[in-house]
């Protein structure tokens, strides 16, 4: 997603790249909220909602996943777009 988002939107500045629930939550916690968030609904110590049960984010969310199954579930917490993996830089 890094170098999807860099090829798309060079001017973009990317703060951090976190792979787990307890990294993200330290994050969030520890920085202002970033303008986006571009998250995987599954890491590696868990469901991404859990940073949700910990965190109050405000700031607009899209999801990666590599199955639909979780798309009601991620547009109740702040979801502005859902996007099936892969993630092809030619999909609308």
């Amino acid at each position: 997603m890094a170098r999807l988002l860099q090829q798309t939107a060079p001017d973009a500045e990317l703060l951090a790249a976190t792979e787990t629930v307890e990294t993200t939550v330290n994050w969030l916690q520890e920085h202002p909220e970033p303008a986006l968030i571009l998250m995987d609904i599954h890491l590696d110590d868990g469901l991404c909602f859990e940073i949700f049960d910990t965190v109050k984010v405000t700031a607009p969310v899209v999801f990666t996943a590599a199955y639909d199954e979780y798309a009601i579930r991620a547009f109740k917490v702040n979801s502005i777009d859902y996007l099936l993996r892969p993630v092809n830089q030619d999909d609308p």
